[in-house]
């Protein structure tokens, strides 16, 4: 059980970590990884992200994922 105690937070904080890359990547604000810590919330935001339009895409290219 101390194994556990010692992982989550290091599990949680890589996950944040992740996150928040991935949010730069697209351009947007990486302060928005910080809704991965709200239940609920964060699964709807994940469905928002993945589905709006992200600013880095450029302009002329159709990407369809």
């Amino acid at each position: 059980m101390m194994l556990f105690y010692l992982l989550a937070p290091l599990f949680v904080l890589f996950v944040l970590w992740l996150g928040y890359k991935i949010l730069l990547k697209a351009g947007l604000d990486g302060w928005w990884a910080l809704v991965l810590l709200v239940p609920v919330v964060n699964i709807v935001m994940i469905w928002v992200f993945a589905f709006s339009r992200w600013p880095n895409l450029r302009g002329g290219t159709d990407r369809d994922l």
